[in-house]
């Protein structure tokens, strides 16, 4: 009898935490998986010619640029090579007299998506070099566990971005810029926290912390929250990746005084407008430099193509002023 309600109490604990280990495999699964390679609508975009979604009706000529040259730069993490396409800027020789700007793309896109290249053709007609890079595991780069780490292993591919424009591009720290995009955007917060000589960052959509974010993503998607600490729990274990060991609120800590923009659609279902707000109370309580522009209506990344003049008009503006012209 003794043995039988052993067994019993056995099954009645192991059968709950086996479910939760599948359940929060699952979610591990929906919340980092990346698709193989950058396709669908927007593969043939290019920075010579791109679209973007036709209820928009933008023409996007006018944000067109050179054929671009393919690079392939290291990460700072050995093994890891990032792939990317180099816009010198168009008066400049070679992009050495200009400043330039890394741009990244968000999680399951790439260098192709039209969210970086309207930006970046933004920033490249008025006289800035651009780099597009495809993060690790998406795009052309190389493909490491076909895992999305939140940016916490994502950042060291944009600092080897930035460490390329200093080697081989001889630019000065002052004069680069980081610019992001969605969960992009999140990456570049984590990179400029960690390089102290990062000049300026441009951030659009971002998360402030990921805890938060996964919880918001679970309830769209109808899974319960408490499955949550099991999703990070399985990326520790499956994949190495600590989701929550760097976010962006504690990057904002870190900037010492360099400028910092905030773009944010106040109708973004994906990434709150209320993760904005926190990254921007955290910079001002930091003291530092901080724009905020959240845009009225607009939805996730929205901002661009709905208030495309005004977006222009903000971004060259805050580069202007937060990056210096490199001497000739």
């Amino acid at each position: 009898m003794s043995r039988r309600r052993a067994f019993l109490a056995v099954t009645l604990i192991a059968v709950p935490l086996l479910a939760y280990g599948g359940a929060s495999a699952v979610v591990w699964d929906k919340l980092t998986n990346v698709a193989p390679h950058c396709g669908g609508r927007w593969a043939e975009n290019t920075p010579e010619a791109f679209d973007v979604p036709p209820e928009y009706d933008l023409d996007t000529t006018p944000y067109a640029m050179p054929a671009p040259a393919e690079v392939r730069i290291p990460s700072r993490d050995p093994g890891i090579e990032v792939a990317g396409w180099w816009e010198p800027a168009a008066a400049a020789d070679g992009g050495a007299a200009a400043p330039a700007v890394i741009v990244v793309h968000g999680f399951g896109a790439c260098r192709h998506d039209f969210s970086v290249l309207l930006p970046g053709g933004m920033l490249h007609r008025n006289g800035f070099s651009v780099l597009f890079i495809d993060l690790r595991d998406h795009g052309d780069s190389t493909i490491e566990d076909g895992r999305f780490a939140g940016g916490t292993d994502e950042y060291r591919d944009v600092l080897g971005a930035w460490d390329w424009l200093r080697t081989e591009q001889g630019l000065a720290p002052s004069s680069i810029g980081l610019l992001g995009v969605s969960l992009g955007a999140a990456t570049v917060l984590l990179a400029t926290g960690a390089e102290p000589e990062v000049a300026a960052v441009w951030e659009d959509s971002s998360y402030a912390d990921l805890p938060s974010a996964i919880d918001a993503e679970l309830s769209r998607d109808g899974y319960p929250t408490f499955l949550a600490f099991g999703g990070v729990l399985a990326a520790r274990l499956i994949s190495g990746d600590d989701l929550t060991s760097y976010s962006p609120l504690d990057a904002i800590g870190k900037l010492d005084g360099r400028p910092l923009a905030i773009t944010h659609g106040t109708a973004d279902t994906r990434l709150s407008v209320d993760y904005g707000h926190r990254l921007e109370a955290a910079a001002r309580a930091a003291g530092g430099p901080v724009e905020a522009w959240y845009v009225d209506g607009a939805t996730h990344t929205e901002a661009m193509l709905t208030d495309t003049d005004e977006y222009e008009q903000r971004l060259v503006d805050f580069f202007d002023r937060s990056l210096a012209t490199p001497e000739s």
